[in-house]
């Protein structure tokens, strides 16, 4: 039984995503619409990248479309990912205590710092790599913001893809600021912290001399 209160797009989704792949004769007679209908749908859900169609020949009649659902569209569907590292995160808590969960976010920036080094390879300017900065966080869905000031520069982010983890352990916010110190070289302000309550991260990135690229782990 498909959920109460969808839109005909959403329950073409879902029946999909049931099915496995459909045709758009087989979608019509499940909705109860017209298959010029449905086809509306199909080609809307088409442009928007969420399914996909290929030609199948039958055995008997002309070939016709089957239509399933391409990997975007699973963006759709629930997903537990942030319930399940909250989950592993308290346990961690549980059994071993803080410094335990202090230690897992060390590691955590390390990696990262490891990735956004790479990305930041062969820049020697701190405008170039708080440029590259913006765009790493921007397509992570940070929602960013980068303004530049008189002695530097302020990154503002005003979404937390992990703010349910950031909210209970403020190591992650901590780490974050860590993270830019070592792959921009220069000393970072957090000046506010949605986990902390405000509406936005906000970082002062201070334009310091003899700034250098730090590709070495510590």
């Amino acid at each position: 039984m498909l959920q109460e209160n969808l839109s005909t797009k959403d329950e073409i989704l879902y029946m999909i995503k049931l099915n496995g792949s459909l045709t758009v004769s087989e979608i019509s007679k499940e909705l109860g619409i017209t298959e010029m209908a449905v086809r509306r749908h199909l080609n809307t859900l088409e442009r928007d990248e969420l399914i996909r169609s290929s030609l199948v020949r039958q055995a008997m009649g002309r070939p016709t479309n089957l239509y399933s659902l391409t990997e975007k569209a699973e963006d759709y569907f629930p997903k537990a990912y942030r319930n399940l590292a909250k989950d592993i995160l308290d346990g961690i808590y549980d059994a071993e205590g803080p410094d335990k969960i202090k230690e897992v976010f060390e590691l955590r920036e390390k990696r990262l710092r490891k990735v956004y080094n790479e990305k930041m390879n062969g820049l020697s300017t701190l405008e170039e790599k708080v440029n590259t900065l913006f765009n790493i966080q921007s397509d992570k869905g940070y929602m960013v913001e980068l303004e530049k000031v008189s002695d530097g520069f302020l990154i503002k982010e005003y979404n937390c893809p992990i703010f349910d983890i950031a909210r209970e352990y403020n190591h992650a916010c901590d780490g974050e600021k860590k993270l830019f110190e070592n792959v921009l070289s220069t000393e970072v302000e957090a000046i506010q912290c949605m986990a902390r309550g405000d509406r936005s991260c906000i970082y002062h990135i201070k334009n310091t001399k003899g700034t250098q690229n730090n590709d070495k782990d510590e």
